[in-house]
Order: C-alpha cells, then structure tokens, then sequence
C-alpha cells in the first residue's frame, strides 16, 4: 500500500501533463518495449517523477523507460531531500499483485482461525531453515498468520525436490501430503497437471536465491526464515505503517 501523499503527487503529475500526450508516451514505450523485449508486456505504464521518464511495471518487476523509448533502466529512484526510496514500495505493489495475479488456487494454505496476517513463502521441501518453519505450523497459526505456500525447488526442474513437490501437489490432501514430505516421509508418486513451474517463475523473478523467502501480505521481501512472533511483530508494524517495510520492533 502506498501511503496517501504518494497517490495524490501521481495524481498532480498526470494532471500537469495533456492526457493526449501521457497516452502517446505510453504508446511509444509499450512499442519500444515489445521490440526490445518480444512477448514480453507490461501491466502498466505509468508517469514517475522524473519528467520523461515513464515507471513500467511488468509482472514483479519495474523499469524505467525513457518516453521516446530509447532508454531502460532498473534500480531505485531516492528522493535525496526526503532520504525516501521512492522505488521499493511500488515493487512491493508489483509483487503482491503478480502472487495475486497467480492466485490462492495455486498455492498451498495453511489457514489460522482468526487471520490477522498474510505471509507468501517460497519453498523447498528438502531445504532445512524450510523444513523449521514448517515444523512451526501451529505458532505461526497461532500468531493468526496465514501461510501460502508456494514451491521453488533449488535444484531445478527433473530434480528429486522437484518431484517431491510434484507428488505434494497431485495428492489428495495437499497439506497433509506437504507436512509429511517436510518431515522427510515418503509421499505417494503422482503425476497431474500443477503450477510448479509458475511458481518456480515468479520466485526468480522476485529476486529469490534461497529458501524460504517470504513476501508479506504488503509485497515486501524477508529472506530467509523468521521466527513466529518476531514475524508477527513485523507484519503488525508493516499493517500499522501503511505497507511499508516490515522490520523488527
């Protein structure tokens, strides 16, 4: 969630420049994207605060796009006088709506009785701090926060982490069938058509280089496991800031 002040100066900036010529900038970039980047399309294109520089926005990621569509850069945009990244919390928004654009569907759920929290975790059924923080189930239930799960087997496709997330997704009981594989247990071999691939996809393209990686229900990135209650301290603190970094107390 950007904080209100940033959507009423987006605001202020579409309205100081002629809609006519905002629709052509965004002409122009989308075409020079597709030639530079062939099937590859944003989800939205967008003025930033840099005059002539338009913010593209595709899948997690962001660019910045000059608006003849000459030049492309990644990276974050630092307001010096404010000392704000002003970059991180649209990437936190372009993440929460690629996992969003996936769905829950496609997702393991570990529901708590009283959610108060989200939190997305990239993992591996054979990675150890993984196997920890699955083993913690009930504290972070516990702690109303709600797991989904996503699998990003390290070792790639046709690996043996691979084909034990495979055989999780096709059961019958995806969670039990999830719990007992993080308990080293021997899951029943079986083939169907699931979103591991997808998955494995947009953790890369997050940015993840391990397990678990977390992205919390504001689209912020905690490599790594954390604890329960210290992860509940930290999606408390980003809900009270508005979705902004979530950080220990």
């Amino acid at each position: 969630m950007k904080p209100a002040f940033r959507s009423v100066l987006s605001l202020v900036a579409l309205l100081a420049v002629p809609v006519a010529s905002v629709l052509a900038d965004a002409k122009a970039v989308e075409e020079a994207i597709g030639q530079a980047l062939p099937g590859v399309k944003p989800d939205s294109i967008k003025p930033s605060p840099l005059a002539g520089i338009s913010e593209v926005i595709v899948g997690p990621k962001l660019f910045y796009v000059s608006d003849d569509g000459k030049y492309l850069f990644q990276g974050s945009l630092i307001d010096l006088k404010n000392r704000e990244d002003l970059t991180e919390p649209k990437l936190a928004t372009a993440r929460l709506g690629a996992l969003e654009k996936l769905g829950e569907k496609n997702m393991i759920v570990f529901k708590p009785k009283i959610g108060k929290y989200v939190a997305y975790v990239f993992t591996d059924i054979d990675c150890g701090y993984c196997r920890k923080l699955h083993s913690e189930m009930d504290s972070y239930l516990k702690e109303g926060i709600e797991i989904r799960y996503l699998f990003f087997p390290r070792a790639g496709e046709g690996s043996e982490s691979w084909d034990k997330a495979v055989n999780v997704w096709c059961a019958k009981d995806r969670n039990a069938a999830l719990t007992k594989a993080k308990k080293g247990e021997k899951v029943e071999e079986r083939t169907c058509d699931n979103p591991i691939k997808e998955q494995m996809a947009l953790g890369t393209a997050i940015g993840a280089q391990g397990t678990p990686m977390i992205v919390t229900g504001g689209g912020n990135v905690l490599p790594g496991y954390v604890p329960a209650e210290q992860l509940a301290r930290m999606l408390k603190h980003e809900k009270d800031e508005g979705g902004r970094q979530a950080r220990t107390p």
